[in-house]
């Protein structure tokens, strides 16, 4: 009994970890930076973005499966923000597939999801770099008869609050209200 009583104690000194939706990762991810172009073919850097929530992820733009369900679900969460925070926030699409993914044909992907959302790319030595600052990963399939293939990579989104910190990272099976609630709670916070 007097050890039962004592977790209890020790639990109530380590909070309740906010009660997030999706992973909280403060402290455990290096703040949010970059320098990769932009669908106007223009250098975009993390600190233009300051100031802002952003949603951080790495798809390509002929992902049959992950990418638009995750676009689809991350536009509906921001959707569906009060006005002042939806304009405070940002989807950053990070194409992984270079070689196809012109910054146009980004920019058209992005577009047809939300009219918070960015497109962005780079040579892949600089998304490889990228992807590993935050733990993550991509491949290339071989190519088939036609040179189509297919790029591995993560469903993970990667939250960052108005300073750039690490501090969510929403999973696949979160709903569209979860994401929404974390992002109001975290608006709200800083």
């Amino acid at each position: 009994m007097a050890l039962l009583a004592s977790l209890v104690m020790l639990g109530g000194c380590f909070g309740d970890d906010e009660n997030w939706n999706g992973k909280d990762i403060s402290g455990l991810m290096p703040e949010l930076a970059f320098e990769l172009t932009g669908t106007s073919g223009d250098t975009i850097t993390a600190e233009q973005t300051d100031g802002q929530i952003r949603l951080l992820f790495f798809g390509f733009t002929s992902c049959p499966d992950i990418c638009p369900a995750t676009l689809q679900k991350l536009s509906r969460a921001v959707t569906n923000l009060p006005e002042a925070l939806r304009t405070d926030t940002q989807i950053v699409f990070v194409s992984v597939d270079p070689q196809r993914d012109t910054p146009e044909r980004i920019d058209s992907y992005v577009s047809f999801f939300s009219d918070r959302a960015i497109g962005l790319t780079g040579e892949e030595p600089a998304l490889r770099e990228l992807s590993k600052r935050y733990r993550t990963t991509f491949g290339y399939d071989e190519p088939d008869a036609d040179g189509n293939y297919n790029v591995s990579h993560s469903g993970a989104v990667y939250v960052f609050d108005r300073e750039g910190k690490a501090r969510l990272l929403i999973r696949p099976e979160l709903s569209v209200e979860e994401i929404r609630t974390d992002l109001v709670a975290l608006a709200e916070e800083s």
